[in-house]
């Protein structure tokens, strides 16, 4: 006999904390080909899952550009897209780039600004944590591209803009390093110096003279991965608290709905908000908020 539908859970209140990650994102470029494998980078486990052949990553935020470096690690020809990014140090004059987001004060930034709603930040945690180096990439093997911008007849076309898209991340990277020595000056702080870090590589062919055009099969890709990033689910919370593009209506985590919560969400209250460590001051808010009646 089938089983029962379970009991209805009654409650006076209910916070949302399911995070911002919830559906992948597949942009409709290339249709489904028998010869070729797609995914997103949620669905990529290791090297030895994929088909044998050359591989295309789309997307070069922190997922596509580790699952970059791993393919070609282990021996794969990698394609890489790179659009607009930034590029911060994963460690600087002995500290982690979490630190000087903390002292510079960049966690508590209250909103975002429009015009970077959608760069990638390009950063690791790999092999006990490294700065990601476009450049880098392309001396060990992997070939940059621009942008995927459109696909026909098994060619996929690439947006001009690499080489500027590189130079603004550097801006972005070395901006940071500024501001963390202009702090450490300020403060007295006894780190050490750093002088490598502002090392710039030769550009690679594949920046000096761009790929526009390639012809997938050509080139042996036998696999895309989508590093394309996240769209919000709430499909399952009906109860009109959402805009028309399935987002959480809220301000700081206080919806319209009485009773109804959301934490967690990038700036929700602060940059931090959608961070494991960030999520604490939301949290105690909206306990607050309820303990005191809502």
């Amino acid at each position: 006999m089938p089983k029962p539908p379970p009991a209805p859970i009654e409650a006076a209140n209910v916070v949302a904390a399911t995070g911002p990650f919830q559906r992948g994102i597949i942009p409709p470029l290339v249709p489904p080909d028998p010869g070729i494998t797609q995914m997103h980078s949620t669905a990529y486990r290791n090297p030895d899952r994929l088909p044998p052949g050359a591989v295309l990553v789309v997307g070069a935020g922190s997922s596509g550009t580790q699952i970059a470096d791993e393919l070609s690690r282990a021996s794969r020809r990698v394609y890489l897209c790179v659009g607009q990014h930034e590029r911060p140090p994963r460690r600087y004059r002995g500290k982690d780039y979490c630190f000087w987001l903390g002292v510079l004060g960049l966690w508590d930034a209250e909103t975002r600004d429009p015009a970077k709603a959608h760069v990638t930040i390009a950063v690791s945690g790999a092999y006990g944590g490294y700065t990601i180096d476009f450049r880098h990439l392309a001396a060990r093997g992997i070939t940059l591209l621009g942008r995927a911008d459109a696909f026909a007849d098994g060619v996929m076309h690439f947006a001009p803009g690499l080489a500027r898209d590189l130079a603004a991340g550097d801006a972005n990277y070395l901006s940071l390093l500024d501001a963390a020595d202009a702090y450490a000056a300020r403060e007295g702080l006894d780190l050490p110096e750093e002088p490598a870090a502002r090392v710039v590589e030769p550009e690679p062919s594949c920046v000096t003279a761009p790929i526009l055009r390639l012809d997938l099969r050509d080139a042996g890709i036998t696999t895309i991965i989508w590093a394309t990033g996240f769209a919000f689910d709430f499909g399952w919370l009906q109860v009109g608290a959402l805009d028309t593009r399935g987002a959480p209506v809220h301000r700081r985590g206080i919806t319209e709905v009485p009773g109804l919560y959301v934490l967690g969400l990038p700036f929700l209250s602060r940059r931090a908000s959608s961070f494991i460590f960030g999520v604490e001051q939301d949290a105690a808010r909206l306990a607050k908020h309820i303990a005191a009646g809502g």
